[in-house]
């Protein structure tokens, strides 16, 4: 068994004590931006960390229509749906930002989340954040305005609220991605996008810049 000091490094998570202590089921691996880190349909057969960079999943119907379902960051996990028995993958991974991902085996997932008391800890806190992050998507999308809308996706992007601190510049994201994520089209997001800038909460200087006075857009009745 791996010593639990291993598995945890500040409020983080130790990924190259993890991969030198005994077995082989894990490794690292690094993504350019805009590739694909599995496709929907896949085998599910591990699990993957992030430690550096941005994960965007997405979900392709038989009609052909697609859905941006989550974006996610250093410190979140993905493709835990081979723990709950799922046999393909639901959805697809694509890094938005040059990206380092630790691929954990299922088995070896499920050996370690059993085992070492400061990973499960991570991993179920991780899940429960996923869960009411999940519903609040849903409230959102089912009583505010796409501008508000646009707002929380931007604030959300930029980690506002996380523990780790804030990352205020955006990695390159397109207004087709975000009109996506909303729920709305590339035109009302080029719209919000204008406003936004025009009322300085948010600002172009080398990437996307969120201010947190965007915050009010959400709060606001």
């Amino acid at each position: 068994m791996m010593p639990k000091k291993s598995l945890q490094k500040g409020a983080g998570f130790d990924a190259r004590a993890f991969l030198d202590s005994a077995g082989v089921a894990r490794r690292i691996v690094e993504y350019a931006r805009a590739e694909v880190v599995f496709s929907q349909g896949d085998p599910s057969d591990s699990v993957m960390y992030i430690q550096k960079g941005a994960v965007q999943l997405s979900v392709l119907s038989q009609t052909g229509k697609h859905a941006i379902v989550a974006t996610l960051g250093a410190g979140d996990f993905l493709g835990e749906g081979a723990l709950a028995g799922q046999p393909v993958r639901m959805g697809t991974a694509m890094a938005t930002c040059p990206s380092t991902l630790l691929v954990i085996e299922k088995q070896e997932m499920v050996r370690v989340l059993h085992e070492e008391h400061d990973l499960s800890d991570r991993f179920i806190a991780h899940m429960l954040a996923r869960n009411l992050r999940i519903e609040a998507d849903l409230v959102d999308q089912l009583f505010n305005s796409s501008e508000k809308r646009l707002a929380r996706a931007l604030l959300l992007l930029a980690r506002y609220g996380k523990r780790d601190q804030a990352r205020q510049v955006l990695p390159k994201i397109s207004q087709e991605v975000l009109a996506a994520m909303v729920g709305t089209t590339r035109s009302r997001v080029n719209f919000f996008m204008n406003k936004f800038k025009k009322l300085g909460f948010i600002e172009y200087n080398g990437g996307l810049k969120v201010n947190m006075s965007l915050l009010s857009v959400v709060l606001h009745d």
